[in-house]
């Protein structure tokens, strides 16, 4: 029967329906399980009085069927005809897949009943009452996507809320828009006036951005948030942080007069529009939330990820109660960087990650309708800027900004839907940008049509005391008031940063200190250290291993009495080692539970159940051992860890790259964060980085972690940069991270091995790790160093083929120095060393990677300082890439390498 009805455009939608039915009738609503279950599919509960016969009763039930089509396409497409956009001269035509035609429906149809199985509540409905209030729940200021949410659980939430009836704010929640939207206005043409053409990347246009945090803000307290932490880039971060933050205008004003005391700024600093801030948010009834924003340079969204982990860090240190309730990740975006960056896809998709998940983020999509100078059209491929969030079901809410009681309906609701489901929820606040980029560019070069529709535009605090005057809720009195009370408060502060700044005695950051200026004690005891390969073995009862790991598991416990420490057990020992000292320990990326070379095993899984199992999680009283199978991500995933190891300084914080190569990918976050954050910002990160490095003849891109990059950005102390060549000296590396003091703090790069993993001379005994420290050269003992003629220095794998030729030609004459820790470069301890040779003995460095990559580069003028001359380099020759394809010509290269360091 049902195919005996043309549906029109929505046939789709019954067909489905129907479909569903057939595989399980109550997986569908009741009113099309009553349709389709009847044999004639007719249901008594579609009658109305006027049928009275049987064709009657068929076309009222077919009536009432298509009246539910009508209500799930609103669902679906209503935010299509949403009056969103403050720079419309008119609202959205009706598509025609809404009009009620291509349901079969009439206009004598509107005052008829049917049922509407509990729509907005109700069991029956008139036709025109629904229409009305489909319309008023999803075609007005606020348009909703939230019907590609798999769960009918969260798309019957959001449908209970969007069609319930609209409330009005009561006069108190009106004049706490007005008095915001006031602060935001006058804030930014304050600036406008009194710093003519100075960037500051205003808010104006977007004001309901601040109205739209202050609701969100007030949500949090009444729930019980305890802190708010906020990533965003450049548009209107000096409002958020003068009216939602509390910084001062006065501190604000000075950063625009350039008069702060040069002795104050820690480092090189940064524009003003980059700086974080930490404050406390204030309501009007005088409660209060902890309120942060994170630095951030100019590449925009890189802040997401970092922010992210920043928040994870702060929810696992929760005292008590629902940790991911407890701090609310924000952010703030633009559009077009919103669809057109990749971190943000990446960022979302770890959102749900187990080792990631924060509970939900808000994103506010600050959306001016353009991009610096792009338009939507050349700048994205998809019809919302917010498209991109539906990979991971995020309700979006398109909201008009030129309405702020839509907007802090929009922000209530997402953050309750945060609150219950724990997941990201989107905010596109459509509004627009009434100047240029920066306020030094004019835009209407390129857009002038729009520009000239924005100067006719009155601002959105205008236009809302307008409407309230209107309608008798507020005075002028009020209006006018409230605003010259701002305007008064910005003259004074202005007036403050007039007056010359005192004299300030603060170190520029780095002149004192830095990486590797400290020395810690990581020796371990032998019961320490039996404790913890004990537990690779003590397994649950009935635990299977699987038969290709046990025997690496029964290895390590024995390599502690042979002596044969590999680089597997040595990381297990500094690992376990600081979790028995109270240093919890976090270890992400691809693949690192098991290792990326079947070397680490971490979380063993069970042969025949999958069930999974941490030994160093089960040493007794210990910190917490967080070891996470990253997504497929870099950028993103590196950026996480930076935040989350900024926030905590009291743990070793790793992230490793499958090949070292992979960081490439990251690049952002290691010049913008690793390399210069503390001299920008102030800030001091413990992050290390694990990326495996070496040429083994498997081409270009599993070869090289770039070593050349890192060392040229490596300054002021500003980062450890290490290759250890034997395991103990890699535990005692990590080990010293971990414990060094929080204010020597700084990044770690690691170039860990790929063959040397499984190398047997490159292993270590006990006495390694318990009698010793981290040693910054490793000098080769020599019988006389008199008589010694060439002296070869040199980093990681290299060494082990330099010592098996010095052994197999019985070159005495040759002495070989390794050292592990390239910056800080140990000039002294390498100067000690090489004083003890001939002074006409040649050094040599030796590198097996290109001349122009590799530690060369920067190495050279350390050792020319040392030696006073020239000194050589024996290297592959320049090469564009890192290395060659060909596991023959590779090895062909490395015995020629080697040879030639002797000659």
């Amino acid at each position: 029967m049902i195919n005996d009805f043309d549906f029109g455009p929505n046939a789709w939608f019954v067909d489905e329906q129907h479909e569903r039915y057939l595989q399980d009738p109550d997986s569908v609503a009741p009113a099309w399980h009553n349709l389709f279950s009847s044999a004639s599919g007719v249901s008594a509960a579609y009658r109305d009085e006027s049928a009275t016969t049987g064709d009657d009763i068929e076309q009222a039930a077919i009536k009432a069927v298509r009246v539910a089509a009508l209500i799930h396409a609103y669902r679906v497409r209503g935010h299509l005809m949403a009056d969103t956009d403050p720079l419309a001269t008119e609202q959205p035509l009706t598509p025609p897949e809404l009009d009620i035609a291509a349901f079969g429906l009439v206009e004598e149809d509107l005052p008829r009943t049917f049922v509407v199985d509990d729509f907005a509540g109700q069991v029956t409905m008139k036709l025109d009452d629904v229409v009305h209030v489909l319309r008023e729940s999803y075609c007005r200021t606020i348009g909703v996507q939230y019907m590609h949410i798999q769960s009918s659980d969260e798309r019957c939430w959001v449908q209970e809320r969007i069609e319930a009836p609209l409330a009005r704010p009561d006069r108190a929640e009106q004049l706490q828009i007005l008095y915001r939207l006031g602060a935001a206005e006058a804030f930014e043409r304050f600036l406008h006036t009194k710093y003519v053409g100075q960037k500051r990347y205003s808010l104006e246009g977007a004001e309901s951005a601040i109205v739209l945090l202050d609701a969100l803000l007030h949500r949090c307290i009444r729930h019980g948030v305890r802190e708010a932490v906020i990533g965003m880039a450049h548009r209107g971060r000096l409002n958020v942080l003068a009216n939602i933050v509390g910084k001062s205008y006065a501190e604000i004003f000075q950063e625009f007069e350039d008069t702060m005391d040069v002795q104050s700024v820690q480092g090189s600093g940064d524009v003003k529009y980059h700086l974080g801030a930490e404050g406390t948010y204030r309501a009007l009834n005088g409660d209060t939330i902890a309120v942060s924003v994170v630095a951030n340079p100019s590449h925009l969204e890189i802040v997401g990820p970092v922010t992210q982990g920043v928040v994870r860090a702060k929810q696992e240190t929760a005292a008590d109660g629902d940790e991911t309730l407890a701090v609310l990740p924000v952010l703030i975006h633009g559009d077009a960087a919103f669809a057109g960056q990749g971190v943000v896809s990446e960022t979302l998709n770890m959102s749900l990650l187990p080792g990631y998940h924060t509970g939900g983020t808000v994103h506010l999509v600050i959306n001016n309708q353009l991009g610096f100078t792009t338009t939507p059209a050349h700048g994205r491929s998809s019809v919302y800027a917010t498209d991109v969030a539906r990979s991971v079901e995020a309700p979006i809410l398109h909201v008009n900004g030129d309405d702020p009681e839509a907007v802090v309906r929009a922000a209530r609701l997402a953050f309750d839907y945060r609150q219950t489901f724990h997941k990201d929820v989107v905010i596109d606040l459509v509004c627009y940008r009434r100047h240029g980029h920066s306020e030094v560019d004019d835009p209407s070069i390129t857009q002038p049509a729009m520009y000239d529709r924005i100067d006719a535009v009155p601002s959105v605090r205008m236009l809302y005391a307008d409407a309230l005057l209107r309608r008798g809720e507020v005075s002028t009195r009020q209006v006018e008031g409230a605003l010259q009370d701002f305007r008064g408060r910005l003259e004074r502060a202005f007036a403050e940063t007039r007056t010359p700044p005192g004299p300030s005695a603060a170190q520029t950051a780095g002149d004192a200190g830095g990486a590797g200026s400290y020395e810690v004690a990581t020796a371990i005891s032998e019961a320490a250290a039996r404790r913890v390969m004990a537990s690779q073995t003590d397994l649950p009862y009935g635990f299977t291993v699987h038969p290709r790991v046990l025997p690496q598991l029964n290895g390590r416990v024995a390599a502690l009495d042979s002596d044969t420490i590999d680089w597997a057990a040595a990381e297990t020992l500094a690992f376990g080692s600081l979790l028995l000292d109270g240093v919890p320990v976090r270890l992400t990326g691809q693949d690192t539970r098991r290792g990326a070379f079947g070397q680490r095993h971490a979380v063993l899984t069970d042969r025949h159940t999958g069930e999974e199992h941490t030994p160093l999680n089960t040493l007794g009283t210990q910190a917490r051992f967080a070891p996470n199978d990253s997504s497929l991500s870099e950028l993103a995933a590196l950026g996480f860890e930076y935040g989350y190891a900024l926030e905590r300084p009291d743990a070793l914080v790793l992230w490793e790259a499958q090949f070292g190569d992979f960081a490439d990918e990251a690049q952002t976050v290691i010049d913008e964060y690793i390399a210069s954050s503390e001299q920008k910002w102030g800030q001091r990160c413990g992050v290390t980085l694990l990326l495996p490095h070496g040429l083994e003849g498997q081409g270009p891109d599993h070869s090289s972690a770039r070593i050349e990059r890192f060392l040229q950005l490596c300054a002021q102390g500003n980062m450890s940069v290490a290759m250890p060549s034997v395991p103990g000296n890699y535990f005692h590396l990590l080990r010293r991270q971990a414990l060094g003091a929080r204010e020597n703090k700084r990044p770690l790069v690691v170039f860990t091995p790929k063959s040397m993993l499984r190398l047997k001379s490159a292993t270590s005994t006990l006495a390694d790790l318990t009698t010793s420290g981290f040693r910054a050269i490793l000098p080769q003992e020599t019988a006389d160093a008199g008589r010694i003629k060439r002296v070869l220095v040199c980093s990681g794998k290299i060494f082990y083929g330099l010592d098996a030729y010095r052994r197999a030609e019985d070159a005495a004459d040759t002495a070989i120095i390794r050292v592990e820790l390239l910056h800080p470069f140990p000039e002294r301890e390498l100067g000690a060393e090489l004083a003890r040779f001939p002074a006409d003995a040649e050094v040599r460095w030796v590198q097996e990677e290109a001349e122009n990559q590799g530690p060369w580069m920067f190495v050279a003028p350390h050792l020319q300082r040392l030696t006073g001359r020239p000194v050589t380099c024996v290297s592959r020759p320049p090469a564009s890439a890192p290395a060659v394809g060909s596991a023959r010509r590779h090895a062909d290269e490395q015995k020629s390498l080697v040879a030639a360091a002797f000659r």
